[in-house]
C-alpha cells in the first residue's frame, strides 16, 4: 500500500486541520500496517473494521449494507458481456469498449439514456 500511495502522479496539497484529506478503504485493508501507512501519509482514514457493518445491520433491521462506489460500478460494467469476457485481442479495441461502456453509464446517470 505504501508503494501505491507513493506512486500517486498528482502532487497532493499538504493536509491541514481545516482541509484534511480522506482515504476510503474497504474491510480488506483492516490491519495495522495499512492504518499506519495511511496515517503516516497524512490521510484521515475512512475504514470500517471487520464485522462492524454486520453489527450495525443487526441493530437496525431493514437497513441495507452499503456498497462502495467502485464495487457498484464494476458490478454494473460486468453486465456488459463484451467487457466481462474479453473478446478483443488488441488492447486499444478493449479500451475503446471500456470507454463506450463508461459513456453509456454517464448518460444513464444523467437521465439521458434509458
Amino acid at each position: 500500500m505504501a508503494e501505491t500511495i507513493a506512486s500517486i502522479p498528482v502532487d497532493r496539497p499538504r493536509p491541514t486541520r481545516a482541509e484534511p484529506q480522506g482515504l476510503c478503504l474497504d474491510k480488506g485493508y483492516d490491519y495495522p500496517e495499512s492504518r499506519s501507512v495511511g496515517i503516516t501519509a497524512g490521510f484521515t482514514l475512512h475504514l470500517r473494521s471487520r464485522g462492524e457493518e454486520k453489527k450495525e445491520l443487526e441493530c437496525k433491521p431493514g437497513v441495507r449494507a452499503r456498497r462502495w462506489v467502485v464495487e457498484r460500478t464494476h458490478g454494473w460494467m460486468n453486465r456488459f458481456r463484451r467487457i466481462l469476457v474479453r473478446w478483443e485481442i488488441r488492447e486499444d479495441t478493449y479500451f475503446a469498449m471500456l470507454h463506450l461502456v463508461c459513456g453509456i453509464g454517464i448518460r444513464r446517470a444523467a437521465g439521458l439514456l434509458k
